[in-house]
């Protein structure tokens, strides 16, 4: 069943393109207006032109990972308060002691994401989390 349009922008970036795909149609579907893109370069870009409400990022992609985009993300004025869902095969335990083990800081503005999802995605769980993103005030 297809919900009320409600003209929200979300930003999908993973590098699978069924991700892409079985992300942007179930958004879709809810009445959200989706973006899609493959890798760090085109999602920033994108994210720049396109201001999105919410950014869906994949952690674990070649090149450069999901993590620098989020860092980078966070660094730019424009971008920096737009809420970003992590995604990852990785459970968010998982991905915390691996960067206390490495050495790098995890705080709000460089690395702790604003909400982590594990793979497989329950599409519930992740329509709820981006309609409460996009119902908080100023998005």
């Amino acid at each position: 069943m297809i919900s009320e349009k409600v003209n929200k922008k979300v930003l999908i970036v993973d590098d699978e393109p069924d991700m892409r795909i079985f992300i942007s149609n179930l958004l879709d579907s809810e009445g959200f207006s989706t973006i899609p893109a493959k890798n760090k370069t085109e999602g920033l870009r994108k994210a720049l032109l396109k201001e999105p409400a919410v950014i869906i990022l994949d952690m674990m992609m070649p090149g450069e990972s999901g993590i620098q985009m989020y860092r980078d993300l966070k660094r730019e004025e424009k971008l920096k308060d737009v809420p970003v869902i992590m995604l990852s095969t990785i459970d968010r335990e998982t991905f915390c002691k691996f960067h206390i083990v490495r050495g790098s800081p995890l705080n709000k503005v460089t690395l702790e994401p604003d909400t982590f999802l594990e793979k497989p995605l329950e599409a519930k769980d992740l329509i709820n989390l981006v309609r409460a993103l996009t119902t908080k005030e100023g998005n």
